[in-house]
């Protein structure tokens, strides 16, 4: 029976909004995680058939299939295609599920998923401000009684239903940066990040090579200090929310006989892929039933899993998810997440996917499960097998 395996998964590193990766067109940020999947493999990406790429703003330059300019990009051979993918935040996700499905299926013996967004460059929101219609129409409208879809909304509704005050949240928020800041000086990122030649502000080059956005010796009283964004009594703000980030990340997919054809070790198996629909005015709790049906099919308890990466759109997120899943909190993004390391929309799914992969393999943790929250009120579920 045919498996999906990963057997490399790179990443650049996250940048802050007008940070190390302004200067890098998206295509050709992609284009550098692809080329280093070559480097780190020595596969001939002749070989591959498909590139699928996650991206969320696909306007001016993340139109026009990315996916396959990446592939023109990188210089890999014209016979190779590539698509694009928008499951909104969880669309590099969603491009390692098709990328799995494909070649379990036997569609393909060698694909490659990933996903790129340009926080910087093609701001969030591009795509519906681009002057030709907005998104739904009369009939979604009527069925929601006009009331409008906002993630930071939802976010705030989930605090409420959860009983999350904004204490808990900005308690979680400093977690996120203190375990990233702690993954980063324990050395637990160096073999997943690429690094990209990048440009300092007085015009000097350097090789960026460190996730960006990561804050050291936050207090309470200083998130205390933030307006709420959403709501004037609101517990959500800019310190317990994802940050507005740039970045890449690819992973190289294959069986475990081709992968033993090629001389490549894989890394980990895709053992359950799964998804989920929930309400889309809360928008933000799919993960919850995601992770319930993951966990369904796969046959495995919530405590056999010893590595989750829920992200951090919102701090709300993955405390309700902590609260409906029972999980160990320990084991919730051990390494930090996005409210501390950044969430480049279509490229956060294959960020954290690679995130989570290496911390299994350094730690030789069986399993380890992903989801994210995306808009429209949808969401993956990934569990890892470490081979």
């Amino acid at each position: 029976m045919r498996d999906a395996v990963v057997v490399e998964a790179v990443r650049t590193p996250i940048g802050k909004r007008n940070g190390a990766l302004r200067d890098w067109h998206p295509a050709d940020l992609s284009a550098h995680v692809l080329a280093a999947l070559v480097d780190r493999t020595g596969i001939d990406p002749a070989l591959v058939d498909d590139v699928v790429w996650g991206c969320v703003s696909q306007v001016g330059e993340q139109t026009n299939n990315i996916g396959r300019t990446a592939v023109l990009a990188a210089g890999w051979p014209e016979s190779v295609p590539g698509t694009t993918v928008d499951r909104q935040c969880g669309s590099s996700q969603q491009a390692l599920h098709f990328a799995a499905a494909g070649v379990v299926s036997g569609q393909y013996d060698l694909a490659v998923a990933g996903g790129v967004e340009s926080m910087t460059r093609v701001p969030m929101g591009s795509s519906v401000g681009s002057g030709v219609g907005i998104p739904g129409g009369e009939k979604l409208a009527a069925r929601y009684d006009g009331v409008p879809f906002n993630q930071g909304i939802g976010a705030e509704l989930i605090a409420e239903r959860w009983g999350l005050s904004r204490a808990r949240l900005d308690e979680f928020a400093l977690l996120s940066h203190e375990r990233a800041a702690a993954a980063i000086d324990a050395g637990a990122f160096v073999e997943q990040i690429v690094g990209v030649p990048a440009r300092a502000e007085d015009g000097s080059s350097f090789l960026f090579d460190g996730d960006q956005g990561v804050r050291r010796g936050g207090t309470l009283e200083s998130l205390a200090k933030l307006k709420p964004a959403f709501k004037p009594d609101g517990v959500i703000h800019a310190g317990n929310a994802s940050q507005i980030s740039d970045g890449s990340a690819a992973l190289l997919v294959t069986t475990s006989e081709r992968a033993a054809q090629l001389g490549l070790r894989p890394l980990v198996r895709v053992h359950t892929a799964v998804l989920a629909g929930d309400d889309p005015i809360a928008m933000l709790t799919a993960p919850i039933p995601a992770t319930a049906k993951a966990l369904a099919k796969s046959g495995l308890k919530i405590d056999e899993i010893g590595a989750f990466e829920v992200n951090e759109a919102f701090a709300s997120v993955p405390l309700a998810w902590l609260a409906e899943t029972g999980a160990d909190p320990a084991a919730l993004n051990p390494l930090g997440g996005a409210i501390a390391l950044g969430h480049p929309l279509g490229g956060s799914g294959a960020q954290l996917s690679t995130r989570l992969i290496h911390h299994l393999v350094a730690n030789r943790i069986r399993y380890g499960l992903q989801t994210m929250c995306e808009g429209g009120g949808t969401a993956n579920a990934t569990i890892f097998e470490l081979i």
